[in-house]
C-alpha cells in the first residue's frame, strides 16, 4: 500500500509558524509527487491518507446529516436523484507534521513569502476553519488540498487523476453536493480546460465576450470529459463553470460539483450583477467592490478555503452554484431538519399567484422610486445631502412576517371578501382586491409619496394587494398610513390562505448571525456573500423557471417576495413620518428602501439601534454651491435625480446598498 501523504499547513497565516515543507517522496519511498497526484497506481490499492472525523463532528454547521444524503442536484439541470455516499476511503492514523527546521527549509523552498502586500484586505488575515473539511476540496497546479490548508496530494494532471482524486476522497454532501475547485489557469491547463474568447477590449459588450466564452468552455469540456465518463460518472446538464457530475453505484447515487474558478465570468445570472461588467460572483466576491480572491493562485485557494469553510460553520452548507442557490440551500437543509423531528413549518408545494381578475402589471407589491422638487423651505440651512436605508431590510422583514402557504380559498363577493379580512391578529395572509381611494381626496404629507404604488392623485384604482398593505393603509396617517376602514377599502374578492407562520424565521437568523459575524470580524467578503444570498433568494422567489424541479418547486413563492417588499416599503414609510414629525425634515427622493435628505449640519435622522431594518446612513456628503444651486434651481423631477446623482458620485462605488439592488 501507499505510504500516506504528509498533511502539511498550505499558507502561513499572519503571526503564525510558517508552513513545514513536505518531505521529498523519495525520502520515504513514494512515487513522484506529480505522479502521486491522489490516486492509486494501476495495480488498485488505494493510497492512504491521514483523514480527520473530528472535521465532521464540530457542531451542527459542519456534521453531515442523514438529510444531507437526500438532496436534490442544484443548478441548471436538476434531478430528484438521491445523493448518498457510496464509496468510504482507507484511513490510517495521522501522520506527524514535519517540524524540525520547518521554517528555513520552507523559506529555503520558497514557500514562504518574503513579505506580505502592503495593507491587504482585513479578511485575508482570518484563520481558516475546518468545517468545509470532508465537503469540498481545491486543486491548484501545485497540487490539491483541504479547505483548511492541508495538502493532500502533487498536482491533478488528468482526467484520470480527477476521478481517482474525487472517488478516493468521498466527498459528504452538506446543503449541496460535494465540490471540487479548481483555482488558476495553471489548473486548468492541466486538465485540457484551456478557452480564448479573446478580450474584453475586443467587444462593445462584455456580454458578448461572455456568451462565447460560455459556449467555448461547454465545447471544451465535452471534448475533454470522455474519460471521466468512461470511469462511470455522468453529466447532469450541460457543463460549465460548473461541472455537475453523479456515479451510481447499487442503490446510492454520489454528487459532485467541480466547480472551474478561473470561468466563473462566463455564467451569467442577475446575481452576478452584469451591467457590462464583471459585478458579483458568489462566494468569490466581486471584482468591483473588490471582495474577489487574490491574483496569485496559492494566496487564491488559501483565501477561497477561508470562505468555502466560513460558509459551512456559519451557513451550515456549501455555497451553491449562485447565492440565491445558497439562499436555497439553507432553506433545504432547515426543512429536512423540521421533516424529522416534527417540529416547525414545513412547506412542500409552491405559492404561485392565484388567476387574478384584473391583475396589476409588473410586481404585486412594486418597491416606490419617487422624487420631488425641493421648495424653499427645504433649502433653508441645508449644507448636507444625506441618503438612509433600512439596514438588511429584505432579510429583517422575512424574519418577522407571517406567511401564507398551503391551497388558497377563492371568496367572492364583498360582505365575504370584508369579513374574511377581519382577522383577530390583522388580515390573514392572501391577495385583497380593493380600491385604493384617490389620493387627493386624503389628508395626506405633501412631500410624500402616495402610501401604495399604484394610488393615483386623481382618482381611484381597483387592484390587488397584499395582507401587508391592507394592514398598512388601514394605519393611522402619522404611522404612514391613510386611515382607512376596512370598508373605505371597497373589498370585492379575495385569495385567503389556510395556514399561516414565520416559516422564514430560522432562515432569517442564520443569515443575520452571519452577517453580524462578518460585520464583527470586518469580513467585507461574506458579508456581501450574505447579502447576495438573501437578496437572491428573495428576488427569485417570483421566478418559477429557477424551480423546475420537484423537490425545488416549494420555493417558488411570489407572494411571500411581495409581502417582504411591501412590508419594507410601509416600515420606510413610517418612518420617514417619525423624521418630519421629530426633525421637521422632508424626503426629496426616495427609491426602494433608502430616502434622501436636504439636512442642516448636526441633524441625524437614522436610527440609533444596531437592529436589522433600522435606518442607517448610506451616503453623507457636503453640499456644495454648485449641487445647490442644481437642487434650488431644478425645473423637474429629472434635473433633482441629476443633481443627487452628481452629489453622490464619489461615493456611489464605496456605499453599503444593502437591498437596493438584485431584488428583482
Amino acid at each position: 500500500m501507499s505510504s500516506p501523504w504528509e498533511q502539511i499547513p498550505l499558507f502561513t497565516l499572519p503571526d503564525t509558524t510558517p508552513a513545514t515543507p513536505r518531505e521529498s517522496a523519495e525520502k520515504d519511498g513514494s512515487p513522484n509527487a506529480t505522479d502521486q497526484a491522489g490516486v492509486t497506481d494501476e495495480a488498485g490499492s488505494e493510497p492512504t491518507v491521514a483523514t480527520h472525523p473530528e472535521f465532521h463532528g464540530q457542531g451542527d454547521a459542519d456534521s453531515h446529516e442523514p438529510g444531507d444524503a437526500e438532496l436534490h442536484q442544484q443548478g441548471d439541470a436538476e434531478s430528484d436523484e438521491q445523493v448518498d455516499v457510496a464509496e468510504t476511503p482507507t484511513s490510517t492514523e495521522s501522520p506527524e507534521l514535519v517540524s524540525a527546521d520547518a521554517e528555513a527549509n520552507a523559506e529555503a523552498d520558497g514557500d514562504v513569502a518574503d513579505g506580505v502586500a502592503a495593507d491587504p484586505p482585513v479578511w485575508e488575515a482570518l484563520p481558516a476553519g475546518e468545517a468545509a473539511d470532508g465537503h469540498a476540496l481545491i486543486v491548484t497546479a501545485a497540487g490539491t488540498y483541504t479547505p483548511s490548508g492541508k495538502e493532500l496530494t502533487g498536482p491533478v494532471d488528468s482526467l484520470e487523476k480527477l476521478d481517482k482524486l474525487i472517488r478516493w476522497a468521498s466527498l459528504t454532501p452538506l446543503g449541496a453536493p460535494a465540490q471540487i475547485w479548481i483555482v488558476g489557469l495553471a489548473a486548468c491547463e492541466l486538465l485540457g480546460w484551456v478557452i480564448d474568447p479573446g478580450s474584453e477590449d475586443d467587444v462593445d459588450d462584455m456580454e458578448a465576450l461572455r456568451t462565447r466564452a460560455a459556449a467555448e468552455l461547454t465545447a471544451t469540456l465535452h471534448a475533454t470529459l470522455p474519460p471521466l465518463l468512461g470511469a462511470g460518472w455522468e453529466l447532469r446538464g450541460e457543463p460549465g463553470h460548473v461541472v455537475h457530475l453523479s456515479r451510481t453505484i447499487g442503490n446510492f447515487t454520489s454528487m459532485v460539483d467541480v466547480v472551474i474558478e478561473p470561468y466563473v465570468w462566463t455564467y451569467w445570472n442577475k446575481d452576478f450583477g452584469w451591467h457590462n461588467r464583471v459585478g458579483d460572483m458568489g462566494v468569490l466576491g466581486s471584482p468591483t467592490a473588490g471582495t474577489y480572491l487574490p491574483d496569485d493562485d496559492l494566496p487564491a485557494a488559501r483565501e477561497l478555503g477561508r470562505r468555502l469553510a466560513w460558509c459551512a460553520q456559519h451557513l451550515g452548507v456549501l455555497p451553491g452554484p449562485t447565492p440565491a442557490r445558497t439562499g436555497a440551500a439553507i432553506i433545504d437543509k432547515i426543512k429536512r431538519e423540521r421533516t424529522r423531528s416534527g417540529k416547525g413549518i414545513v412547506v412542500t408545494t409552491a405559492g404561485p399567484v392565484p388567476p387574478l381578475d384584473g391583475a396589476p402589471r409588473g410586481d404585486l407589491e412594486p418597491a416606490v422610486g419617487w422624487t420631488r422638487v425641493p421648495q424653499a423651505s427645504d433649502l433653508e440651512d441645508a449644507y448636507r445631502l444625506v441618503s438612509i436605508d433600512q439596514r438588511a431590510a429584505y432579510l429583517a422583514s422575512a424574519g418577522m412576517l407571517e406567511l401564507g402557504y398551503g391551497q388558497p380559498t377563492h371568496v367572492t363577493g364583498g360582505s365575504a371578501a370584508a369579513a374574511a379580512a377581519s382577522g383577530a391578529k390583522g388580515t390573514p395572509f392572501g391577495l385583497w382586491r380593493i380600491t385604493l381611494p384617490a389620493g387627493q381626496t386624503l389628508s395626506l404629507p405633501e412631500k410624500l409619496p402616495l402610501p401604495h404604488p399604484h394610488m393615483l392623485a386623481d382618482q381611484p384604482v381597483q387592484t390587488w394587494v397584499t395582507s401587508v398593505s391592507i394592514d398598512g393603509l388601514c394605519a393611522p396617517v402619522a404611522d404612514g398610513g391613510i386611515g382607512a376602514d376596512l370598508d373605505d377599502l371597497d373589498i370585492t374578492e379575495a385569495w385567503v390562505y389556510p395556514q399561516q407562520g414565520r416559516v422564514l424565521d430560522k432562515w432569517a437568523k442564520i443569515l443575520r448571525e452571519a452577517r453580524k459575524t462578518a460585520v464583527e470580524t470586518g469580513d467585507a467578503a461574506m458579508k456581501g456573500f450574505v447579502g447576495s444570498c438573501y437578496k437572491g433568494y428573495i428576488g427569485r422567489m417570483v421566478n418559477p423557471d429557477m424551480w423546475t424541479a420537484t423537490r425545488m418547486q416549494h420555493h417558488h413563492q411570489p407572494l411571500w417576495r411581495a409581502s417582504i417588499i411591501a412590508h419594507c416599503r410601509w416600515r420606510g414609510r413610517r418612518v420617514a413620518m417619525r423624521i418630519a414629525r421629530e426633525h421637521h425634515r422632508w424626503p426629496v427622493r426616495t427609491v426602494t428602501d433608502s430616502w434622501v435628505y436636504l439636512l442642516p449640519n448636526g441633524q441625524d435622522i437614522a436610527d440609533p439601534s444596531e437592529a436589522l431594518g433600522k435606518m442607517t446612513v448610506e451616503k453623507d456628503v457636503a453640499l456644495t454651491d454648485t449641487v445647490l444651486d442644481a437642487v434650488a434651481s431644478a425645473a423637474d423631477v429629472h434635473e433633482v435625480n441629476l443633481a443627487i446623482k452628481a452629489a453622490f458620485t464619489d461615493h456611489e462605488d464605496t456605499a453599503d446598498d444593502e437591498d437596493g439592488e438584485g431584488v428583482d
